[in-house]
């Protein structure tokens, strides 16, 4: 039973029944600590439907209600209506609650969706921008799942283009054969490495040419290293098999490097696909615009969707040469994935850099009368920043994933070394739960934040754990843990009996975690879970701290409590597990 729902679903029967009138919805909050009641019905909404004053509204609902044994009073506060609920109703939800471990719910309708994120180019490692792309998308993903759906959690490999051909060009003329099992360099920080280098000497030329008497632009556009590059990217598109051998063995690199980090980040992928296989897929969907008149030709060959009606600018589809553009590739992925996968929705988990992107593509795909186009959703994220400052790729100043991650894991040992957290621990369990600390930090730091919102990554205020940070949640659940360990009880007896204020309080937070799944579901937002993990720790060590447990003053007490802990404990790891945090039993 959902408190919030039942108590809107005699809401709705009540002025249904009272008032003659049909309602869809009512508005249900849980009263707030300075009135008395469990549960609040805002009766504002009714005041012109049924042409009574509010407070004359709510105390008939309210006289209505309590005629029913579920609750037992009532107190009106202007147009607020607060309810408080007979005491069995807590403990009959407790005793169907405390030892639900999985609370996935089942819709009739299930949806098949597809959740992209990381998507990463091969020719640098994943860095912190990253971590929240895929933070977000493995989160979601679960959450969706939870929820009910059917969820394909795939990416697609930026491996082809300039910006490839640009370290491989870096490493075939600067490193001396070196490989990463010459070197011991993880795969994808080697490439990464080339990529730097070529952006130096790419500046060097410039600054050589510009002396020489060219202007900025012109030296930029006839630089030789990037004429190089470009001649590069030509031979790979003809297929030269020198260049396609190259390519093929550095992006081997990069993908076992990139594994090791998504195993150690704790993300995972139903589907992977590459570009190289996809950047051809959207000619016959371009071809087909063509045809029906939807898109034009210019003289020079080139392809165009005209989105200027739409308050959008013309929009390059197809270059004059017959070569593909970024937004080729996707029109001809999203077309093929809905027909293979038989998706209901599509969602894209990237930046807000690229808001403008989706927004033509998901129009463009509307226009050449793809139905499934209004169930194309792009989640957009904020960057990620740190106190030092933002990060560039190309001048080697991007926070490297694997280092962050480490110095995560160093700065856990650090803070529970200081805090005597692991003492009487071997030193393999202090690896295993500074780890779980380490990474937990840094997500749920990550996630507690509205995707839509940029961050400030500051690693020291993430380690704390004291406040809204990932080790108080994590040690919140350990204490609830040792708590049960503690009574060895193996079932559980709950009577019905009268229960206090704190008590009341975390069954009412506990009842809601099932409509939250729903709703962060629904807002594709991590940081709902997050947030109410928060509260539902904070709200167990306020009763941990005032409520006797192992040594209550009678059976049917401690029973009770328990079973309240046991249900906290579930929450807090299934909320964790949602967000891809590991809950550490012991801490």
């Amino acid at each position: 039973m959902n408190l919030k729902s039942y108590i809107k679903e005699q809401s709705i029967q009540a002025i249904e029944n009272l008032f003659q009138h049909k309602v869809e919805d009512v508005e249900i909050q849980i009263t707030k600590d300075e009135f008395e009641g469990d549960y609040t019905l805002v009766v504002f909404p009714f005041v012109k439907l049924v042409k009574q004053k509010p407070e004359e509204i709510a105390n008939k609902i309210g006289s209505y209600l309590t005629a029913k044994e579920e609750f037992v009073a009532f107190n009106v506060v202007k147009g607020f209506l607060n309810l408080s609920l007979n005491p069995t109703v807590f403990t009959k939800l407790l005793k169907e609650k405390y030892s639900v471990k999985d609370f996935k719910l089942t819709k009739k309708h299930t949806e098949k969706i597809m959740v992209e994120y990381s998507s990463p180019n091969t020719n640098k490692p994943i860095h912190l921008g990253h971590i929240r792309n895929n933070l977000l998308g493995f989160s979601i993903s679960n959450i969706l799942k939870a929820a009910g759906n059917e969820v394909l959690r795939g990416q697609i490999i930026n491996d082809r283009g300039i910006h490839i051909c640009k370290s491989m060009l870096a490493w075939k003329k600067y490193g001396n054969g070196e490989t990463p099992q010459t070197t011991g360099i993880k795969g994808d920080h080697l490439v990464g490495k080339y990529y730097v280098i070529f952006d130096q000497k790419y500046k060097e030329e410039i600054q050589s040419l510009i002396s020489s008497g060219l202007d900025a632009d012109e030296a930029k556009k006839k630089a030789p290293i990037l004429l190089e590059a470009q001649e590069m990217l030509k031979k790979w598109e003809d297929g030269d098999a020198e260049i396609k051998a190259l390519w093929k063995e550095m992006n081997s690199w990069v993908y076992l490097g990139f594994e090791k980090t998504y195993q150690r980040l704790g993300v995972s992928y139903d589907l992977v696909q590459y570009e190289s296989d996809t950047y051809l897929l959207g000619k016959d969907v371009i071809e087909e615009g063509l045809k029906k008149g939807i898109l034009f030709k210019k003289e020079d060959g080139s392809v165009w969707a005209d989105l200027t009606e739409e308050g959008l600018d013309q929009k390059l589809l197809l270059r004059g040469d017959g070569t593909s553009v970024y937004i080729t590739q996707d029109l001809g992925t999203a077309v093929e994935r809905f027909t293979r996968y038989h998706l209901n929705e599509l969602i894209y988990t990237v930046g807000n850099e690229q808001d403008y992107h989706f927004q033509v593509l998901f129009l463009i795909l509307k226009k050449l009368g793809y139905q499934w186009a209004d169930k194309l959703y792009h989640l957009s994220y904020g960057m990620v920043d740190l106190p030092s400052g933002k990060m560039k790729s190309r001048e080697g100043t991007v926070v490297d994933a694997d280092e962050l991650m480490e110095e995560m894991h160093q700065e856990a040992v650090k803070k529970t070394s200081e805090l005597g957290k692991l003492e009487g621990y071997t030193e393999n369990e202090k690896e295993q739960v500074n780890e779980l600390i380490g990474l937990g930090a840094l997500k749920y730091f990550i996630l507690k934040v509205d995707p839509k919102k940029r961050i400030l990554f500051d690693p020291n205020e993430s380690i704390e754990f004291n406040g809204n940070t990932g080790p108080f949640i994590q040690y919140t659940y350990a204490r609830t843990c040792s708590v049960l360990r503690k009574s060895a009880k193996q079932t559980l007896e709950i009577k019905d009996k009268e229960i206090n204020k704190a008590e009341q309080k975390l069954i009412i937070l506990l009842s809601s975690y099932e409509e939250l799944i729903e709703k962060s579901a629904a807002d594709l937002n991590p940081a709902l879970i997050a947030n109410y993990i928060y509260e539902v720790s904070k709200e167990y060590n306020s009763f941990y701290q005032s409520n006797r447990i192992l040594d209550a003053e009678n059976e049917s007490e401690q029973q009770l409590r328990l079973a309240i802990t046991q249900w906290t404990g579930n929450v807090i790891r299934h909320g964790l597990s949602l967000l891809g945090i590991g809950a550490p039993e012991r801490m």
